[in-house]
């Protein structure tokens, strides 16, 4: 049996931890010796380096839809933040530093998060959406990933068909960031909009960039440790150089993650996982 934490002993003392965590979050920031992006431009640049979307209700979550409208609200209030927004040379990419403050004018509303291993309605729940294409972008340009966490648990099969595994990204505020650092002489472009069903994301750059990228799960093993379904999962990449069509290809990391969701019939699962790592 874990031990429990201190908050869960004692929850009136949640509020006051998160402010805490939250403040020592943004001074160690403040000291880390990155040069953190702070611009927004007023016109896209003029190359676009890579897009995709993501359908933003999930009817299959199992729970109220107002949770998936409540999550299309949030979005739309982050992405504010993030749209248009530019990444120089030298420059590095916080999520949190730029949608910090995005529900200063409007909050937002309660969508599904997981909390202490269970799916609950919370303040600003389903934003990590947003962190997940931000990610997935990222993965298609030559900008440095800094910080990533994949979720423990996938709670929900993808909405998005024909992503690999393991690509996805959560935040947390006060504990978890999304980090790139541009080490490149481009300038890189956010943009970040909607229609009634899709959530778009655009990566831009000031110059035509000479390679393309190919992300590709290796491999894909399930097994069980206990009564608990784990995925392990293969993050590799092709570079292709857009002149010579010349590929080279990279492993990038392997995830794992708990399976929250039933399995198809016909996916082989190994009975006795043994280390998780």
């Amino acid at each position: 049996m874990s031990r429990k934490r201190v908050t869960q002993l004692f929850p009136f003392l949640l509020p006051l931890r998160k402010w805490q965590r939250k403040q020592l979050f943004y001074l160690k920031m403040r000291f880390d010796g990155n040069e953190y992006a702070k611009e927004t431009a007023v016109i896209n640049l003029p190359y676009e380096v890579f897009s995709t979307s993501s359908l933003m209700l999930n009817k299959n979550s199992g729970f109220d839809m107002k949770y998936q409208v409540n999550k299309v609200h949030n979005l739309k209030l982050a992405a504010k933040t993030l749209d248009k927004f530019i990444i120089k040379p030298n420059e590095t990419f916080s999520f949190w530093q730029l949608v910090r403050y995005a529900d200063r004018l409007q909050p937002y509303k309660d969508g599904l998060n997981l909390v202490d291993g269970k799916i609950v309605g919370s303040y600003g729940g389903g934003i990590c959406q947003l962190s997940n294409m931000l990610f997935w972008m990222f993965l298609h340009t030559p900008l440095t990933i800094v910080e990533r966490h994949g979720h423990a648990v996938e709670s929900f099969p993808s909405t998005t068909e024909g992503l690999p595994f393991g690509t996805d990204a959560t935040i947390n505020e006060g504990w978890l960031d999304l980090k790139v650092r541009n080490e490149t002489d481009n300038t890189f472009q956010i943009n970040i909009s909607f229609d009634e069903e899709f959530m778009y994301g655009h990566i831009r750059s000031d110059k035509e960039q000479t390679y393309k990228y190919k992300i590709f799960n290796q491999s894909i093993s399930y097994y069980k440790v206990g009564s608990q379904l784990f995925q392990k999962a293969s993050v590799d990449r092709i570079r292709t150089d857009v002149t010579t069509g010349q590929n080279e290809q990279a492993f990038l990391y392997n995830n794992t993650c708990e399976i929250g969701y039933e399995l198809p019939d016909d996916i082989e699962i190994i009975k006795h996982g043994g280390n998780k790592k």
